[in-house]
């Protein structure tokens, strides 16, 4: 049984997520998320401390099991030798995408958070999302030098960058399309994971070799 300050905390980081999610760290107030989450800022203030503090809470429970996924799969992969660039594209897409999947009916407005935070305009946000994420990131991004040895580091982490921009940008469901344009997966989370990383391989490849 949850006690009524543990549902005031979680009721402020679920609103948090919504709103930062639709209007990013700038535009959205802090009272609005008071007001939503039916608390007042004594309550932002007793529990995070203060907006930042909320925010960060927030991206570390949403990335808490991405994380840890990414790192188990990585940690899997290694244990068997030099894995491929195209299973450690996998092991890093799936886990960013399965938030929709693994969070129900709240998984598109977790994935848009996260989505929308890595692109903020402010470069203290940005850097306060890659604190929570850099650590396996960086992980990946070794692993991807190693698996393309023929390539200039400087070049993997080109691709790499994009990589992680692209997901984002699925994520936060940023991306425009035209009327009728029958790409759009975004009810079957699965279908676009294999698309996104059939791209992606493509795209190391191709761009790594020319």
């Amino acid at each position: 049984m949850e006690t009524p300050v543990e549902s005031t905390r979680e009721r402020l980081l679920n609103i948090a997520e919504q709103r930062f999610g639709e209007g990013g760290y700038e535009g959205t107030s802090l009272r609005a998320i008071t007001v939503a989450a039916a608390a007042n800022i004594a309550a932002v203030n007793y529990h995070f401390g203060s907006k930042e503090a909320l925010l960060r809470a927030a991206v570390a429970r949403a990335m808490a099991p991405v994380n840890t996924e990414r790192r188990r799969r990585l940690d899997q992969l290694e244990a068997k030798g030099q894995p491929t660039a195209e299973q450690l594209i996998r092991a890093f897409v799936e886990p960013g995408l399965d938030l929709v999947l693994r969070r129900g009916e709240r998984g598109p407005v977790v994935a848009r958070f996260i989505g929308r935070i890595a692109f903020d305009p402010s470069q203290r946000i940005r850097e306060l999302y890659a604190a929570e994420s850099d650590p396996v990131e960086a992980r990946y991004l070794t692993a991807l030098q190693a698996a393309l040895p023929r390539a200039a580091p400087s070049s993997v982490a080109f691709g790499y960058v994009n990589m992680l921009g692209l997901l984002a940008l699925h994520q936060s469901q940023a991306l425009a399309r035209p009327p009728g344009d029958p790409t759009d997966q975004s009810e079957d989370p699965g279908k676009l994971a294999e698309n996104l990383i059939a791209f992606l391989v493509a795209a190391f490849d191709r761009g790594l070799r020319a």
